[in-house]
């Protein structure tokens, strides 16, 4: 049913009264502070402001479902999420199925605050979230040619930002229009105090109109919905997003599942693992709630893994909130062990990558002492060996990800009693298009990965398995990349091919693993100077070598054209020895 408009004021007093909720299934405030912006440039220009569509849950019926409030004081670190609502029975309520993004803009706009992170600042440091507050410049004149359309100048801006040094600013914060209740005396009293009398005029004007979009006007119209069946519901929001881009997909799976967990709060539960998973084995890493959701479907083994809203029905929901603790603890003990591999946020190619694992781990149940226990070792070998191989291999974990972790659901779950099934798990992959085998041409392109390759570290922890990768550990190039310059090239002797010789600078041949104690010790140094300070006798520097495969390690940079080129054609040996047809299982 279409009902007649709302004040602004009026609806952020039911926001701050509660009458106005957020049901599970809605997602987080994601908009931008230039989104914000722009729509109270909108609101002020007079462009439609779009219609709503609320849900009236009936007073009997609210204890049924899980309410979040609005977002007020936005802070990207510390409150990113809807405050969650207690219970609240016996009360009629209107939930927001659609324009949450606009109502928050207006409640964090009107009455609360943005605190976003500043570029080039740690996450750790309290100056990088300024809290600011939006603001409208009183004076600003539009430029006529400005692409964007604004005629007006709104900014979140901190209360020293906010004073202005420029004679031609005026800033007013736009939440004080919420206590000047009558439209002249008060905003004159403020205008008074501020601005000369021949520019009262203009800035009176944008106040006074700021005034009627907030106090008169009333653009908040709706449609309402009362049915008080979930599943309609549901549909109608799945509905409401589906047809364009407002809602990503994953938002509106989390959405769904929301809705139909009883026992969590799915939203709580699922947003504070991501926060926890991405800290776990001391790195940092980016997980998203998309993983957990895959993870969901993979491990309580309902149905196709396939990141479709049938797969979130309530019958499979019901498995995946009874199996949460369990799938958790094996996403733990998954996200442990790849650390303990030595991979991060910054070297972890594929996140979906972890998935099989931790199906893995979640049947066969090891324990927490997995990581730790000798019996283990062979386990954690092989499955180190095939999360590197399949990382290394372009196309494994991009197209067709759904039927993949499909079949790689039901190859484990048939053959993990005697440990990871790695055969089993390379011939289903293979049949799905997915070969683990490395042709001629791909290991080429291997042998010449250069630094800044985010497999480089997958590649060289392959072929350098001793390194501890428990300790910090730097990728170094073994020749210091200071000393690969024109002017010092020639002046060490290298007249011919001076270009050529740079560009093997940051390839693989001239890149070893080095902890990070090692690495700070040697810096620029030439690495015969390094080995030569670091390893007394000859035998100890001939036994670095000899597991690094630098061979004969040159005095000087003159040589390194060879020294690269001979490192190159072991390192291509090796490759082949490990990945090459032969290794085929």
């Amino acid at each position: 049913m279409y009902q007649i408009g709302e004040t602004i004021e009026q609806t952020l007093y039911d926001i701050e009264k509660h009458k106005l909720v957020l049901p599970a299934i809605q997602r987080e405030f994601v908009w931008s502070p230039e989104q914000v912006c722009r729509l109270f440039d909108s609101l002020m220009q007079g462009y439609p402001f779009g219609t709503f569509l609320y849900w009236k849950v009936e007073a009997e019926n609210s204890k049924k479902f899980n309410f979040y409030d609005f977002v007020l004081n936005y802070h990207e670190k510390d409150s990113p999420h809807c405050p969650s609502l207690p219970e609240m029975p016996d009360r009629e309520l209107t939930a927001i199925l659609d324009g949450q993004q606009r109502l928050t803009a207006l409640n964090v706009g009107l009455r609360g605050s943005m605190a976003r992170k500043q570029p080039r600042l740690w996450w750790n440091n309290p100056s990088a979230f300024p809290q600011r507050w939006l603001y409208v410049d009183l004076l600003w004149q539009p430029d006529e040619d400005d692409e964007r359309g604004l005629k007006y100048r709104f900014q979140f801006l901190t209360r020293e930002e906010s004073k202005g040094d420029k004679d031609n600013e005026c800033w007013f914060r736009v939440g004080k229009i919420l206590s000047m209740k009558d439209s002249g005396p008060a905003m004159a009293k403020w205008l008074n105090q501020r601005l000369s009398q021949d520019r009262m005029d203009k800035a009176f004007e944008v106040l006074f109109k700021l005034y009627q979009v907030v106090h008169t006007e009333k653009p908040v119209a709706f449609y309402e919905e009362k049915s008080q069946e979930l599943e309609k519901v549901l549909q109608i929001f799945i509905r409401m997003n589906q047809g364009g881009t407002p809602l990503s997909y994953s938002d509106l799976l989390l959405s769904v599942a929301v809705a139909q967990w009883t026992k969590y709060d799915a939203r709580e539960e699922i947003h504070a693992f991501v926060d926890y998973l991405n800290r776990v084995g001391g790195v940092e890493f980016s997980f998203s709630k998309d993983l957990i959701l895959r993870a969901g479907l993979m491990l309580s083994d309902v149905g196709s893994v396939g990141f479709k809203v049938e797969n979130f029905n309530r019958q499979n929901m019901e498995v995946f909130e009874d199996k949460w603790e369990a799938i958790k603890q094996a996403m733990i003990l998954a996200v442990r062990l790849i650390s303990s591999f030595g991979f991060s946020g910054q070297n972890l190619t594929s996140y979906s990558a972890i998935l099989p694992i931790a199906d893995y781990l979640y049947r066969r149940n090891p324990g927490e002492g997995y990581l730790m226990q000798s019996r283990f070792d062979d386990d954690r070998r092989v499955i180190r060996e095939w999360l590197i191989r399949s990382l290394l291999k372009s196309g494994i974990w991009g197209s067709g990800l759904d039927t993949l972790l499909t079949a790689l659901r039901r190859a484990i779950k048939e053959d993990y009693g005697n440990g990871f099934p790695i055969s089993r798990i390379k011939r289903d992959m293979a049949r799905q298009g997915k070969s683990l085998v490395f042709e001629d041409e791909e290991m080429s392109d291997l042998v010449d990965m250069r630094y800044g390759d985010r497999r480089l570290f997958a590649l060289l922890s392959l072929l350098f398995d001793f390194v501890d990768l428990h300790n910090w550990f730097h990728i170094d190039h073994i020749f210091p990349r200071s000393c690969f310059t024109e002017r010092k090239l020639k002046k060490a002797g290298i007249v011919d091919n001076v270009v050529g010789i740079i560009a093997l600078r940051d390839g693989l041949a001239n890149l070893q693993l080095l902890e990070g104690q090692e690495n700070n010790e040697k810096r620029a140094k030439m690495p015969a100077e390094w080995l030569a300070a670091k390893y007394r006798d000859l035998r100890s520097r001939q036994g670095y070598a000899d597991r690094h495969m630098l061979g004969d390690v040159p005095d000087s940079i003159v040589d390194f054209g060879d020294f690269y080129e001979a490192r190159r054609a072991r390192l291509r040996g090796r490759i082949e020895e490990l990945l090459g047809r032969h290794a085929r299982e």
